[in-house]
């Protein structure tokens, strides 16, 4: 299983219906940027992850 698959499967459990996930990849086209989305990620990041970004993601993800 992958983590796209595993996105998938945790967005059918209702308990999780909240969950906030972060995809990280090594891939940056657009077209990688939309599968991770279709998953169900809430985001997409390429490695090298950026510090200050990722921060500012996670400190939106709490206020929300």
């Amino acid at each position: 299983m992958d983590g796209y698959e595993l996105a998938r499967r945790l967005r059918l459990i209702p308990e999780l219906r909240r969950l906030k996930m972060i995809a990280v990849t090594g891939y940056g086209q657009e077209t990688d940027r939309a599968r991770a989305l279709d998953a169900g990620f809430d985001h997409h990041l390429v490695k090298p992850v950026d510090a200050v970004e990722l921060e500012a993601m996670l400190d939106g993800l709490v206020e929300a």
